[in-house]
């Protein structure tokens, strides 16, 4: 497996990779001082950039995302999914034309409905299943493909929670993540605005040698991540970005500045998207069941 932006630990490389992962991933806790300041937690998601996902994974189609093509070879001729974390349906939908039945997991209910309003027009049979993996596992249906985007990160037990996704499927898993913790991307603001450094662990290497801790089979790609969706105008970057990095209003005027010094085009504002100077990178993870 290659190595991501701060390798695998050393405790990892002696046979622990999920000790490492669960201590690298603590270390994103934000102080309780700088929480008490702000009205929003840093953690919670917003429907519509989620939604803007779903539609610029729909725009793009499956040519440019080895996720997809990964899932798409094991819907042959078609298939059932089952996508858990499932947002507003970027990993799942762009398998419509292959896909008979979807199954969709998320903690959040509207996200959900943003998913099966896009789902509709397709006609295909579409449940969804409001909780957190893998506590909702048992009253999930299987399905011949598993696809799991961005959420590795928020999966302290990831063992646990990869078996489950094991479990859950007839052919293959298909996991995505970034080659680094997502929030790495803002680790510039949370030290020019709050003069705290953050983690540079873990990684999607550290993600892959847990998997592998845990006996599957795992295979990986890797591609430069394409620029994000822009946000409807700067302001609501700036909101967005506010609510992550946990900046109070009075303290927003900062916060625009430094993204513009971070590189940000007020005409177009984008996410950012490079962690170190270095571009992130999508990187797929994927195995199939060990009997197929």
């Amino acid at each position: 497996m290659g190595q991501g932006a701060g390798g695998v630990g050393q405790d990892a490389a002696v046979g622990n990779a999920e000790t490492w992962w669960r201590e690298q991933l603590s270390g994103w806790a934000v102080p309780e001082h700088i929480l008490a300041a702000v009205a929003q937690s840093p953690w919670e998601h917003q429907v519509g950039t989620f939604a803007r996902r779903a539609d610029q994974a729909l725009a793009i189609g499956a040519e440019d995302s080895p996720s997809t093509a990964r899932a798409r070879e094991a819907l042959t001729p078609t298939g059932t999914v089952l996508d858990v974390g499932a947002g507003a349906g970027a990993a799942s939908l762009p398998l419509a034309p292959q896909m008979t039945e979807l199954i969709a997991v998320d903690t959040n209910e509207a996200m959900l409905a943003a998913l099966r309003e896009r789902a509709d027009p397709t006609g295909i049979p579409t449940t969804t299943i409001v909780g957190r993996w893998p506590d909702v596992a048992p009253e999930t249906p299987t399905a011949d493909v598993v696809v799991c985007h961005h959420v590795a990160y928020n999966a302290p037990d990831l063992a646990g929670f990869a078996a489950e996704l094991t479990r859950h499927a007839r052919r293959r898993v298909v996991m995505e993540l970034t080659n680094a913790h997502p929030m790495g991307v803002l680790a510039p603001l949370w030290m020019e605005l709050h003069d705290l450094a953050r983690p540079t662990g873990p990684t999607a290497a550290d993600a892959a040698a847990v998997l592998a801790e845990a006996g599957l089979d795992v295979h990986e790609e890797r591609r430069p991540r394409p620029p994000g969706p822009p946000h409807p105008d700067f302001g609501a970057l700036v909101a967005a970005t506010a609510r992550r990095v946990c900046v109070p209003p009075e303290r927003v005027g900062e916060l625009a500045q430094a993204l513009i010094d971070l590189g940000v085009d007020p005409a177009d504002p984008r996410d950012l998207n490079t962690i170190d100077g270095r571009p992130i990178e999508i990187v797929t993870l994927w195995w199939d069941r060990p009997d197929v």
